[in-house]
């Protein structure tokens, strides 16, 4: 992001700011408002919430008054008066946020699939960029949603200090540089528990302020799960096996541990080009990299980066939705992305069952009580028919028992044919078949 804060400057300067619709006021939305406060030629300048309460909190955190600075606004006409008049806007209504004239760049907070596909989908039409802190959405239509916004002439792209950005970062910075990049990652700061539930994690959920749906999904393993594959569809990078392996480990020890098994160095991969958490080195990102030169090597081990032949590159932080604002930044004036599936879909978030079920039940979703995701290459998911998570929601009804621990497929369900994400990856399903016919 070097030299962004000059260019913002500029845009403050000229009194040209960039002025943003941000969907949930969530732990993530609230963090993200008061955030752009903070910047200049920037402004958020639109709030939604389906709780009118959240979003008002969020101005308020960000120091704004309620009728002095912010008004609600019921529809796209109501925000864009208010905005005109230089206005904040709240609202429970997401079409201010992706349909008002003034909006330049929409994002999406809410980490809800369903309500991702429809942002999206609103910006896109209405000629906005969109940023999406939904990975849970991306990693299921993604592909669709970014060549439908290349055919738009916007920008669509993952945030900046969610994982995957974060580690597209170094990748970019290793690649653009002609070393082999060899596996990306990310840390994690707690062992998979693959049997939590909300009701399990309402109590830590309580003490750091966020919902026990998100806590679990962190927990169970499926936002790790969706993370990375998030990164594989933006590098064309693998799972090594299904799920990862999810090794302990400490940052001096990933050189090695991400060794191939053959290579005799205690590694744990039988291929490179591949995706990995290790748990121990969290909040960080990583990549290993390596070079077939000697004299490349001979300067790492001078700089203290090990003796090879793997080194790794290790970023300590992700600061989540507070860096959102510089991928919006980067979206509207360089009209370039912080992460997108430009490998398409290599990679999918299956469905696995949390506990036995049993026909005619309904399931939850991600973070719920039913269901958890794991990480396995398309080809996989294909061969076995396995469910994409994100496709379900509580209207989702087995039509078949499944033990727990099982692998969910299309065959064992039925799908609430009325979801935009449903029908979504339908379209993107028959234009990938038509892509390779």
């Amino acid at each position: 992001m070097v030299g962004m804060n000059y260019k913002l400057a500029e845009l403050e300067k000229e009194g040209k700011p960039i002025y943003v619709g941000i969907v949930g006021a969530g732990q993530m939305g609230r963090g993200l408002v008061s955030q752009i406060m903070s910047m200049k030629g920037m402004r958020p300048a639109v709030v939604v919430d389906v709780v009118l309460e959240n979003a008002k909190n969020a101005y308020k955190e960000a120091g704004l008054s309620e009728g002095k600075d912010f008004d609600t606004a019921q529809t796209v006409e109501e925000g864009n008066k208010l905005l005109a008049l230089g206005k904040f806007v709240v609202t429970a209504n997401n079409e201010l946020a992706t349909k008002c004239s003034f909006i330049h760049c929409s994002v999406d907070a809410t980490g809800e699939p369903e309500a991702g596909a429809k942002i999206a989908v609103d910006a896109i039409n209405n000629k906005k960029h969109i940023v999406m802190l939904n990975v849970e959405a991306d990693v299921c239509i993604g592909h669709l949603l970014y060549k439908m916004a290349n055919d738009a002439g916007v920008i669509y792209s993952g945030s900046a200090g969610d994982e995957p950005g974060a580690v597209m970062e170094l990748y970019d910075f290793a690649d653009a540089l002609g070393f082999e990049v060899r596996v990306i990652g990310k840390g994690k700061n707690n062992v998979i528990d693959y049997d939590c539930t909300p009701e399990t994690t309402a109590e830590e959920a309580k003490r750091k302020g966020a919902s026990a749906k998100m806590i679990c999904a962190f927990k169970d393993g499926t936002k790790t799960m969706v993370e990375m594959t998030a990164m594989a569809n933006a590098t064309g990078f693998l799972p090594d096996t299904m799920g990862a392996h999810g090794a302990a480990g400490q940052v001096k020890d990933l050189p090695d541990l991400l060794s191939l098994k053959s290579e005799g160095r205690g590694g744990i991969l039988s291929s490179y080009r591949t995706v990995e958490y290790i748990n121990g080195i969290a909040p960080g990102v990583f990549i290993i990299i390596a070079s077939k030169l000697p004299d490349i090597n001979h300067e790492l081990a001078y700089l203290s980066m090990g003796n090879g032949p793997n080194y790794v590159l290790y970023r300590p932080y992700h600061l989540t939705s507070l860096e959102t604002p510089l991928t919006v930044a980067k979206a509207c004036i360089d009209h370039v992305p912080s992460i997108v599936p430009r490998f398409g879909l290599v990679a999918e978030t299956g469905t696995i069952a949390k506990r036995d079920l049993r026909a005619g039940e309904k399931l939850d979703g991600i973070g719920g009580f039913t269901i958890r995701g794991t990480f396995i290459s398309a080809k996989e998911a294909r061969e076995q028919n396995i469910l994409p998570i994100g496709l379900v929601n509580k209207s989702t009804q087995m039509i078949r028992d499944v033990k727990k621990g099982e692998i969910i497929t299309y065959a064992d369900v039925q799908l609430d044919e009325n979801s935009l994400m449903v029908q979504l990856r339908k379209l993107q399903d028959a234009g990938l078949m038509t892509s390779k016919t």
